[in-house]
């Protein structure tokens, strides 16, 4: 079976976003390392422009538009960082664009998305409802009545080939680092499947050996009970603090390399994820939203699933960055 991109696309993405994207830090802990028994490579894209690796996909996708598309602008739906991360890219690429955001998105990424498009002529957020209202069929319809072109969060191939910039970068960091090598192990967030799916097209192409593994909230474990069933299941918009991963589905495009090309998906509790975020802060001095801790409460809670990680080198993508102040003080007061 083909699959929706190779490495060569994202290698072709890297080259695009040079120059534009942040190359974001690699960060250690020996505390994290004492903890897991492992050597933990964090990568750090609660730091990249707009606070999220979202940044990658969307500039990618974006810079490929025709003039005549540029002209008419892009729609997008999206539960925060996909948001601000088309919203910058069209700004900075001098194209409109309409965004569709659910009413109870953390009011920092409805401001910072608005913020984004301040100037931008005919560029505008639009609300819904996201347990009642469907925001993939606001977007065509939006999209076809103002002939703007529709960048779906995760499930298109030049998302997906700009979201693996983030292994890519990552595997070739620790690969240069004091005592690095290859990955043993990555652990990957998982929403749609957008991310996860570059990433392991990365991973397998720079060393074979390398276990790719997603991790999603115990409410939303739709990719994990996909994998086990064969097929796409849906389920009902889980109710859960990572608002990253609040989707119903993996995407037609992004299964396929799921099923390919990743171990396996385990699952975290909300609990787990401020765990996590506390530890960044409090241990690394650093904000990682719900979502961007997915993959770290994995290691840090040795999720159910996952191998013995002890003596190995493994990597995780801290996502994003981007939560309501007043809201991170809450959860992490506890």
């Amino acid at each position: 079976m083909t699959l929706a991109i190779t490495f060569d696309d994202i290698a072709a993405a890297a080259e695009r976003l040079r120059g534009h994207a942040h190359r974001t830090p690699v960060l250690t802990s020996r505390t994290a390392n004492e903890r897991t028994g492992a050597q933990v490579y964090f990568k750090a894209e609660n730091l990249q422009r707009m606070g999220a690796f979202k940044f990658r996909g969307a500039f990618n996708a974006l810079s490929q538009f025709s003039p005549a598309q540029r002209e008419r602008g892009v729609i997008a739906f999206s539960s925060g960082n996909h948001a601000q991360a088309i919203a910058l890219s069209a700004r900075l690429l001098g194209m409109p664009s309409v965004i569709v955001m659910p009413q109870d998105a953390p009011a920092a990424k409805v401001a910072a998305t608005r913020g984004y498009q301040q100037g931008e002529p005919s560029s505008e957020v639009v609300l819904f409802d996201r347990y009642t209202e469907d925001r993939e069929a606001i977007g065509r319809r939006l999209a076809a009545e103002r002939h703007m072109t529709l960048i779906p969060p995760f499930d298109h191939p030049h998302v997906m080939a700009g979201q693996g910039t983030a292994a890519l970068e990552l595997i070739q960091d620790v690969m240069q680092a004091p005592g690095g090598g290859p990955l043993d192990v990555l652990l990957v967030c998982v929403g749609g499947g957008g991310l996860i799916s570059g990433c392991a097209v990365a991973a397998a192409h720079l060393n074979r050996r390398t276990e790719v593994w997603g991790v999603e909230p115990e409410a939303g474990n739709d990719t994990q009970l996909s994998l086990t069933r064969g097929e796409i299941v849906r389920i009902e918009t889980p109710r859960t603090i990572a608002d990253g991963a609040q989707t119903t589905s993996s995407g037609e495009l992004t299964f396929p390399v799921i099923q390919a090309l990743v171990r396996g998906v385990v699952t975290v509790s909300d609990a787990q994820l401020v765990e996590s975020m506390r530890f960044f802060a409090e241990r690394m001095k650093i904000v990682v939203e719900p979502t961007g801790a997915l993959g770290a409460a994995a290691l840090f809670s040795r999720a159910a699933g996952l191998p013995d990680l002890r003596g190995k080198r493994v990597g995780v993508i801290l996502s994003g960055g981007n939560v309501d102040v007043q809201r991170y003080a809450e959860l992490l007061a506890g």
